[in-house]
């Protein structure tokens, strides 16, 4: 026993307690006179066996729902989707019920949906039958096709010309957007790296689609309905930002502050994107606008994918579709690919230029006219001569994409670019100061030298002479710093018209025409600017490495392409642009409160300064407003807002 018991030295030496040794444990078994390792393993078997007994018993319901969910999965996912879809019409029956005028939207919707699905279930079991049947009329078709084409070509150019005529009757300035329209095609294949090689049916098409689209978008009343609904809706769901935006930064900041202001609508859009792309959404819309594309102007599959990308996501993501192919690719289509990026604008920023005030119906119908119209032009600027091995797929597979670009490092590098480039527009201005002031000259800018240099450009869009010099500065500041900037001065212009503030400030213009504004808000839609070629050459570089001289050899080309199919949709919303129609101004001036103004009264006010005649010192009234009581109350209220020599 002096063995065992614990002293000092023994725990200083590490010695354990005896009674937990196995010494310890033999002196027990010995004492016992039994085999005491082999009960001690059948205890701990009889131990597992039970608990895993247990374990088995407990999980035995859940495990035999498994099987059952295995064996039985199809017939349970129909009872599952039927139980829906029965919840769904329930639903759906009650909302008409109640108001069928408030349900309108949701009736929309379910027919759509309604739709696709019902279009998806008839191909899969029926489209191969049907395609047989039809397949003798497709044949004969075919053979009638090129005679049908002429007679359709005819037929389309004689509608033109006769809408024309009836049509520029009332608004001949119109001729001018159609003319610049021309000259820029015109210009492009003067620029042509291969004359003879142009597909002139994908320009053709191409641009035949672009004015279908402006068609529908500008001069139909379903299509200006459908895209101003739109784009109120866009408006409206950019408007839950403000609940995350001013939860972390304060109601204070959200509205004074421009960074947490616009910025965080980037952040919630492009978390919107990303989403659509999580689920499959954007993928599936993507793919069945190239398809049409692709169907109607011949290009290849690649080229097509990513253009279609283009209209929803941005220049470097929109190459990532179709990334494992950009090594094999041509020239030619490396080049549309290009010219897609720079012709359009992002999903995540456009939400940021709705925000400013900017038109997001006009802005929606932008980016959708640019895709046909970027691949047409690439095509005409730079022709494909080389075999591509892309010819003859109908598909191809989508690449993994993330959406839109990561919201965090976007929405700095748009802070960080804006805070650069106003920087750098401010010495630039200070600096042409210095200089004009040496010889005489006040108030010279870069803006101004825009202004003149670009001026003929923004007039052949189709701009009145007296707004050229603001449409012409807005595009230089496109071209030669960004959109963004552009866009927010745009917005400035905007907000000064509908404030109904005067036309004039002295020389300095406040405001421009409605048309103006629509032209401006076509030709500034898209990234194609200086600062974008460093963009585009970093974001296909790094996944094309091996083809770095080639793009850096191509990306000018597309850049001058980019900038011209801006000009292009912004000339055809010029041609197709309606006045909007002004009211019963004698109705609206005498009920108006003239306590605020707006471009409403501004433009009634000039028309009863107009209809005022003073004849020898008494003051009369013609059209609408003679022998009317409220005439000179009217008068004598704008004159309170508005200088006019009625008013002394």
């Amino acid at each position: 026993m002096e063995e065992n018991q614990i002293a000092l030295d023994n725990l200083e030496k590490g010695t354990d307690n005896p009674a937990f040794s196995s010494v310890g444990e033999e002196g027990l078994c010995e004492e016992c006179d039994g085999p005491c390792g082999e009960s001690k393993e059948e205890m701990r078997g009889e131990r597992k066996g039970r608990f895993s007994s247990y374990c088995r018993k407990a999980l035995q319901p859940a495990s035999k729902a498994k099987h059952f969910c295995k064996a039985h999965a199809k017939v349970l996912r129909k009872v599952i989707l039927g139980l829906l879809g029965v919840a769904y019409l329930c639903y759906f029956i009650a909302a008409c019920w109640l108001n069928f005028q408030r349900a309108l939207p949701l009736v929309v919707m379910t027919a759509v949906v309604v739709f696709i699905i019902c279009w998806s279930l008839f191909r899969k079991h029926y489209g191969a039958k049907v395609l047989l049947l039809l397949s003798p009329i497709w044949k004969w078709f075919q053979k009638l096709w090129p005679w049908l084409k002429r007679l359709l070509v005819v037929a389309h150019v004689v509608g033109l010309i006769a809408w024309q005529v009836l049509d520029n009757s009332r608004s001949p300035e119109q001729l001018i957007s159609l003319a610049g329209f021309c000259f820029l095609v015109l210009f492009l294949f003067a620029c042509s790296k291969h004359h003879g090689a142009v597909p002139w049916r994908a320009v053709v098409l191409g641009l035949g689609l672009e004015l279908l689209f402006g068609l529908i978008v500008l001069r139909t009343t379903p299509g200006i309905q459908a895209f101003r609904w739109l784009g109120n809706q866009v408006q409206f769901f950019l408007g839950y930002t403000t609940a995350g935006s001013s939860f972390v930064f304060g109601n204070t900041l959200i509205e004074e502050v421009f960074a947490f202001q616009s910025l965080p609508i980037v952040v919630f859009f492009s978390c919107v994107m990303s989403i659509l792309y999580y689920l499959g959404v954007m993928q599936w819309l993507i793919v069945k606008i190239s398809w049409l594309l692709q169907f109607s102007m011949g290009t290849t599959s690649t080229e097509t994918l990513s253009v279609a990308g283009n209209i929803f996501v941005g220049q470097t993501e929109a190459p990532l579709l179709i990334r494992p192919y950009l090594a094999d690719m041509t020239h030619s289509e490396i080049h549309a690919v290009m010219t897609g990026g720079f012709s359009t604008i992002a999903g995540s920023v456009m939400g940021a230029y709705i925000s400013f005030g900017i038109d997001a119906a006009s802005l929606i119908a932008a980016s959708v006219m640019a895709a046909p119209c970027a691949l047409a032009m690439s095509k005409l600027v730079y022709p494909e001569v080389e075999e591509s091995k892309f010819k003859d797929k109908a598909r191809i597979s989508l690449s993994a994409g993330n959406g839109a670009a990561t919201s965090v490092g976007l929405v700095a590098n748009i802070a960080a670019n804006l805070i650069a480039f106003l920087a750098v527009l401010e010495f630039i201005n200070a600096a042409l100061r210095w200089f004009g002031e040496m010889v005489d000259i006040e108030g010279l800018s870069f803006q101004v030298i825009c202004s003149y240099v670009l001026m003929p450009v923004a007039f052949l869009m189709g701009a009145d002479w007296a707004d050229s010099p603001v449409v012409a500065e807005l595009l230089g500041i496109k071209i030669f710093l960004n959109e963004f900037v552009a866009y927010q001065q745009l917005a400035t212009y905007k907000k000064n018209r509908l404030s109904g503030l005067e036309e004039w400030d002295g020389s300095r213009k406040q405001w421009i025409s409605e048309r103006a504004e629509s032209i401006a808000t076509f030709a500034l839609c898209g990234f194609a600017n200086f600062s974008s070629i460093g963009i585009m050459l970093g974001g296909l570089a790094s996944m094309v490495p091996q083809r770095k001289g080639e793009l850096a050899s191509i990306v000018p080309r597309a850049l001058l392409t980019g900038i011209c199919v801006s000009m292009l949709n912004a000339c055809l919303a010029g041609f197709l642009h309606v006045p909007t129609e002004l009211g019963d101004c004698v109705t609206f001036l005498s009920t108006t409160n003239f306590s605020s103004t707006s471009y409403t009264t501004y433009t009634c006010c000039k028309q009863l300064f107009a209809s005022s005649v003073l004849e020898n010192g008494t003051l009369s009234f013609t059209g609408a407003w003679a022998g009317l009581a409220e005439s000179m109350l009217c008068l004598t209220e704008c004159c309170g807002h508005y200088n006019h020599t009625s008013c002394t």
